[in-house]
């Protein structure tokens, strides 16, 4: 589970020192950059410590997510709530709904949807219940980069085509073939984002999905989106799973991570 807080701590010596020395090359890439092309926009940022070069190559979007803040809210097609950070997948009269807590550079909701992913479809599909997500960006803040809001951003560009482009989007972007270590910052790039995109039908060749990948169209949504995430408390990890409000384990600590697993602690909630 990817923690919120205090994520490096819990990392051993030899995670740690393998992230730092990759914090120090994404530092002196950046610096090579700016050198050679003035036209690269970089933000550099201490935190905690930690020098965090953050740099935002292509698309033409601002690369200030402070600057983004200040922005006016566009919301996505298909979304709900005064600032539209409801997103619910599935029939909204459903019974029963799956809040499902989760960070776009998180590992083990890479595995997560990976192992359960078409569990979680079919359940959806027969009405089981609906899905409400809840996308974070602490990744972010940990590790340092934009990988995590710029993912929500385009995840938000899938929704505004349809709820079915939004699932098979994440679903794509969890692949085991695209999805980057947490520590290496890939999908702050566009082009990362947009090649990964072209493996779903209905964003593939979409010039309006890929203007508002690329002019961060729902990059001020993501950060709201992201803000009401934080408001979880109870929430210290992703992924973080609820049926109805209550936590989905395997043995009161763990999230279940095969079909099985997922399957009868589902079951076991439902009969409750």
């Amino acid at each position: 589970m990817s923690k919120r807080n205090n994520w490096e701590n819990k990392q051993s010596a030899r995670e740690r020192l393998r992230a730092e020395r990759e914090r120090q090359a994404k530092k002196e890439k950046t610096r090579r950059q700016l050198v050679v092309g003035g036209s690269v926009a970089a933000i550099l940022a201490v935190a905690a410590g930690i020098a965090v070069a953050v740099t935002q190559l292509g698309g033409g979007k601002d690369s200030d997510w402070a600057a983004v803040a200040k922005k006016e809210l566009v919301k996505p097609a298909n979304t709900a709530g005064a600032k539209g950070t409801e997103i619910v997948i599935g029939d909204k009269k459903a019974k029963h709904t799956l809040d499902l807590y989760q960070d776009m550079r998180c590992p083990i909701c890479s595995v997560f949807e990976q192992n359960v992913g078409g569990t979680l479809d079919k359940d959806v599909k027969d009405g089981k219940y609906k899905v409400s997500y809840h996308v974070a960006t602490f990744l972010d803040r940990n590790f340092g980069g934009d990988g995590s809001k710029n993912a929500l951003s385009a995840l938000g560009s899938a929704l505004n085509v349809g709820p079915e482009a939004f699932s098979a989007y994440n679903k794509a972007l969890y692949a085991k073939a695209n999805h980057p270590q947490e520590t290496k910052d890939d999908y702050a790039k566009d082009d990362v984002l947009l090649k990964i995109a072209n493996e779903v039908p209905a964003l593939k060749n979409n010039a309006e999905f890929r203007k508002n990948v690329e002019d961060g169209t729902f990059d001020k949504w993501a950060l709201e989106v992201s803000a009401e995430f934080d408001k979880a408390k109870d929430v210290t990890g992703t992924p973080t799973l609820k049926l109805d409000g209550k936590k989905l384990t395997t043995d009161g600590k763990n999230v279940p991570i095969t079909p099985d697993q997922y399957t009868k602690a589902v079951e076991a909630e439902l009969k409750s």
